[in-house]
């Protein structure tokens, strides 16, 4: 029973709730371009909304943001080793779930990117798939194609959803990535964006992203999200 965690007569949400929370605005964007982002996980194959955000036992927590976060991508393989929900933390240099990996850039001020294949965010149209990246502190999603609704999904949330302007770029990307995405500050409908790779052994790798921003989307990724955007406007 989701009304377990709301207080009867005066609506506030228990703190203690395990399947209701609070949520709270995501940050504005801050002007700048993005640089030296981390990449999360690059993606194999097929990726759907439930690779994405499984449901099944997960769905009792659809009304608490950070506990459904953990089971992010935890289906989706990983193109390093070829294994779910296994990837090498960039700080510790120890392998662990994505969703935990994703958590500890955020508490250390890191930035990071999911890249993924064709047709990403395909399947159903479940905002959760696009709430959770952002919580867990992503920027943005760089993958071949889209499916349209969790792109726009992404938009709604203050993401980056990018697509490489030549699909063969998706091979350039490697394990541990660095990864800067510059042209923001003159961000504009129908002009691609460059992301600059930063391997391993310091050689750097520059191509462009293109994007299906328009003027009115840009403004929610400015203001942190559509729905702060739609609190600015009232």
């Amino acid at each position: 029973d989701l009304s377990s965690g709301i207080n009867a007569e005066y609506g506030d949400v228990d703190p203690n709730s395990n399947r209701l929370e609070l949520l709270t605005p995501f940050n504005k964007w801050d002007g700048q371009d993005y640089h030296d982002l981390q990449l999360l996980i690059k993606v194999k194959g097929k990726c759907t909304t439930d690779h994405i955000s499984a449901a099944g036992p997960w769905l009792k927590f659809r009304g608490h943001l950070n506990n459904i976060s953990n089971n992010f991508l935890i289906t989706a393989i990983n193109a390093e080793n070829g294994e779910m929900n296994s990837i090498r933390s960039a700080i510790t240099g120890e392998f662990g779930a994505v969703p935990a990996t994703g958590r500890e850039y955020k508490a250390n001020g890191i930035g990071w990117v999911v890249v993924g294949d064709e047709n990403y965010g395909e399947g159903s149209s479940r905002e959760h798939a696009a709430l959770e990246p952002r919580h867990l502190g992503g920027k943005a999603i760089i993958v071949r194609s889209f499916a349209r609704i969790h792109e726009t999904n992404l938009k709604k949330q203050g993401m980056l959803p990018l697509t490489f302007a030549d699909p063969a770029d998706y091979d350039k990307v490697q394990p541990g990535d660095k990864i800067s995405i510059t042209g923001l500050t003159s961000f504009a409908p129908g002009v691609p964006l460059t992301c600059t790779l930063t391997h391993g052994d310091g050689s750097t790798e520059s191509f462009a992203l293109n994007h299906t921003f328009n003027e009115n989307q840009i403004g929610w990724f400015k203001a942190g999200s559509a729905l702060n955007k739609m609190a600015e406007s009232s």
